[in-house]
């Protein structure tokens, strides 16, 4: 079994996506939030996995309180963090402590809008597809090897409110689909600095928004 422990902020809706899966071979072994007040700490509780809380709040650094997570995280033995709506900037000695077995998911297409109002941006920016992706955590925020991505329309009307949940459907479905493949071994980083996922199904058709009329 590997055991994976996962980081929140808040609800939790792509913790709840990864518990729900339940991946053979996996163990979730703990939820971790730095917000006493993270709703997605209840049902981790209601699904008998650890549930802790490291405040950020208590401490007077970023390395204080990244030294604390850290100890907090390695007390259950993890082989993958994963952060699911953790909203807080790590420092580089704490991702390098977990490099290679620290994923993030972030909603655009990387490398398009890295950083925060993603939705926002992509609407302002006037593209077609937006998106999310999940990654590989690297000390360059939003910059890591891209394990998987998945891509939705832009529709007219669109606000940031539809948007986002068009892509958050799209986020419940590809970060179950990354721990797997990291649990099943199948993930490796070639020299190149890009993730192979060994055996993935690939298409060459690619598709247009506004589809091609004839």
């Amino acid at each position: 079994m590997k055991r994976v422990v996962i980081l929140i902020s808040g609800r939790g809706s792509n913790m709840e996506a990864i518990v729900q899966a339940q991946i053979p071979g996996a163990q979730i072994a703990a939820v971790i939030s730095n917000r006493p007040d993270a709703a997605g700490l209840e049902f981790a509780a209601r699904h008998a996995i650890a549930a802790e809380i490291v405040d950020h709040k208590a401490y007077a650094s970023r390395e204080a309180f990244d030294a604390d997570l850290a100890r907090t995280i390695d007390a259950h033995a993890p082989d993958l963090v994963v952060l699911a709506g953790f909203m807080r900037v790590l420092t580089d000695e704490f991702v390098s402590r977990y490099a290679g077995r620290l994923l993030n998911i972030h909603p655009s297409l990387l490398p398009s809008f890295p950083g925060l109002h993603t939705h926002r941006r992509a609407l302002e920016a006037g593209v077609r597809v937006h998106g999310t992706t999940v990654h590989f955590v690297t000390p360059t925020l939003d910059c890591g090897p891209i394990v998987i991505q998945a891509a939705v329309p832009v529709l007219p009307g669109d606000d940031e409110s539809t948007l986002a949940a068009r892509v958050l459907v799209q986020e419940h479905r590809i970060y179950p689909q990354a721990v797997r493949w990291f649990v099943e071994g199948r993930l490796s980083l070639g020299a190149d600095g890009r993730v192979r996922v060994r055996d993935e199904a690939a298409s060459p058709a690619g598709w247009t928004v506004p589809p091609v009329e004839a």
